[in-house]
């Protein structure tokens, strides 16, 4: 059996952080004058304690060199333990949820996938609408350094293509995350302070502006209401626009251009692709919404723009319940939330460059089929693409679509309808927040789900974040007897 301790030091210390942080809503609720602190300063020295309490006791395997099979369960580890102290707030604040709805909250915050079972938003305390902007936050500059560092090391689902500009982290995982995290710190709060001011200038509120401009870089998509963004209308949603596409694009790219390559992220072959898929998809939706629906031209666009990114990206936030624009973009929105952003984002979902490398693929096959004795090998971005990468990145594709339709019957067992039950599992896997349907659609939420359906689409929210793989890896009998 190999060593735990390294895993649960790790464990610890983010837990003890995760605790700290609850300290600034805290702050926000004795501003407020509510009384609601107490639950704040309850949590956090819970989670402070519990994660000290880790961390020292295994504090004399300090971590510098992690296995394959440490790296895996560190990966899973960090999403199973924050969310659970993470929910401590839902359970003991104004909402008193159960475990299982508190669990789903903070599962949906980490992993960015903003689905809710919250209502009456509005009435709740200022410190708990902030912390689920906050768990968005930390769970999109989580995921970006697990893409950067520990994907590509684990080889999970063709994400090692991006290992040298990842930098190379064979056997120095922890330091070469601290190292890049402290790269792409400074990035990510820039954006987001930017965010939130662009916010400020088109009306929003201090608050609403801080919450909004965390949950829109993380493409989270938690909202201060119930009705989403559809609260806010008119430039807020071109600023949403924005920010989500910088937020979709990979951070490394921002961190050469820093770095003096200022045409770093124009190169890269997957930020053209996910610009060119957004303005197809944009083009058609107007079209459509002009010529079916009595839309305004600006207005059309704006709704277009706005919803398009905010489900490529997996934000989830909706101004409008498209819903009722008919069954060519409802077929269209759960479609293009199963396409995603660029690798090394905030985005989620099956990301653009498996695209691209399965059509690649795809290519080279029918190729040799024409010409049976050439020799043909796919490229990514003028690069040629090794067969462990294009296995890698085929059974991703594979591994989703049975997971897909294993949490669809899964959820259709529940008593779940077809069109509640396939989107729910793709919104769930994919990250991306709502689904399809009155109940978890735009207009809706997931509380009237049952306790069984929540579980489900609570591993659905774990397994999507962390690429499937790297969960599925630790399931098998071979990984702990390694």
């Amino acid at each position: 059996m190999f060593d735990l301790r390294p895993v649960c030091y790790v464990i610890g210390i983010l837990v003890a952080i995760l605790g700290a942080t609850m300290l600034l809503p805290m702050l926000v609720d004795i501003a407020e004058g509510r009384g609601e602190w107490t639950v704040f300063a309850q949590s956090a020295i819970v989670t402070m304690f519990c994660g000290g309490l880790i961390a020292l006791a295994c504090a004399n395997a300090l971590p510098d060199r992690l296995s394959i099979q440490q790296t895996f369960l560190l990966t899973t580890g960090v999403w199973v333990a924050l969310p659970i102290f993470g929910a401590l707030p839902f359970m003991l604040g104004a909402t008193e949820a159960r475990f299982v709805n508190a669990f789903f909250e903070a599962m949906s915050g980490l992993t960015t996938t903003g689905s809710t079972v919250l209502t009456g938003l509005e009435a709740l305390p200022k410190g708990l609408l902030l912390w689920r902007g906050l768990l968005q936050w930390l769970g999109g500059i989580g995921i970006i350094v697990v893409a950067m560092v520990f994907l590509p090391e684990l080889r999970v689902g063709g994400m090692q293509v991006f290992r040298s500009e990842a930098f190379d982290t064979m056997g120095k995982i922890l330091p070469r995350a601290t190292q890049i995290a402290s790269s792409i710190s400074t990035i990510y709060v820039t954006i987001t302070l930017a965010c939130a001011l662009a916010y400020l200038l088109c009306g929003m509120n201090a608050f609403d502006a801080s919450v909004h401009a965390l949950s829109t870089v993380s493409t989270g998509g938690f909202s201060n209401y119930d009705a989403s963004f559809a609260t806010f209308s008119g430039s807020a949603e071109y600023v949403a626009s924005v920010f989500m596409i910088l937020a979709a694009l990979p951070f490394v790219r921002y961190v050469q251009m820093l770095n003096g390559n200022e045409r770093a992220i124009f190169r890269d072959s997957q930020v053209r692709t996910f610009l060119a898929i957004i303005v197809v998809l944009v083009s058609v939706t107007v079209l459509v919404l002009l010529r079916v629906f009595p839309h305004h031209p600006e207005q059309a666009f704006r709704e277009a723009l706005f919803n398009i990114t905010s489900i490529i990206s997996g934000t989830g936030y909706a101004s409008v319940d498209y819903m009722t624009w008919g069954p060519f973009l409802i077929a269209l929105f759960f479609f293009i939330g199963l396409i995603g952003g660029c690798a090394g984002s905030t985005a989620c979902s099956i990301k653009v460059f498996r695209y691209q490398l399965l059509f690649a693929s795809i290519g080279v096959q029918l190729r040799k089929i024409r010409a049976p004795h050439g020799i043909f090998t796919p490229r990514y971005d003028g690069r040629v693409v090794g067969d462990d990468v294009m296995s890698s990145v085929i059974s991703f594709f594979v591994f989703f679509v049975v997971t897909l339709g294993v949490l669809s019957v899964a959820l259709g067992m529940t008593g779940l309808d077809f069109v509640t039950a396939i989107s729910g599992a793709a919104t769930a896997l994919g990250n991306i927040g709502p689904g399809l349907g009155d109940r978890i659609g735009p207009a809706g939420n997931f509380q009237s789900l049952n306790d069984t359906a929540k579980w489900i689409l609570i591993i659905a929210m774990l397994l999507g974040r962390l690429e499937l793989l790297s969960v599925y890896a630790i399931l098998t009998v071979g990984f702990w007897r390694a």
